[in-house]
């Protein structure tokens, strides 16, 4: 695996409501705008079992599977693009009691990675720049 991205953040919030916020994975395009809708399965709260489909802005599909879960902790979930294998890794790690760390990963292998993993960065990175502030600013609302 190569690491394409890393974005490491805070905000204040207990690291429990942090999880909980970002468990519900299909209430994610009120802070990730770039994401249209988000159909998990099963439906609900992130499991061990969860896979499902992340639809894009303009048409792209991200699908996903999870892969490792330490419920409070982290989560990472592994999916295609074009010829890549896309883990994504999310980490969680409480700073006191009401302020959380939160840590996103992204790794990726596969043919072409050398070549197509710099652009996939860019164009998520900038995604998730724009994303990051909307997701701390829904964290700390009251």
């Amino acid at each position: 695996m190569r690491r394409l991205l890393e974005r490491r953040f805070r905000a204040e919030v207990g690291v429990d409501a942090a999880w909980r916020h970002l468990a519900r994975v299909e209430a994610w395009p009120s802070w990730a705008r770039h994401i249209k809708k988000v159909v998990l399965d099963p439906p609900g709260r992130l499991g061990p079992d969860s896979s499902g489909t992340i639809h894009l802005r303009g048409g792209p599909r991200s699908t996903f599977r999870m892969v490792e879960l330490v419920p409070g902790s982290s989560w990472r979930w592994v999916g295609p693009f074009l010829w890549l294998t896309v883990s994504y890794d999310h980490r969680f790690r409480a700073v006191g009691e009401r302020e959380t760390e939160l840590t996103f990963v992204v790794d990726a292998e596969g043919p072409g990675v050398g070549l197509l993993g710099p652009l996939f960065a860019r164009i998520y990175a900038r995604n998730l720049d724009r994303a990051i502030p909307n997701l701390v600013a829904e964290l700390e609302a009251p």
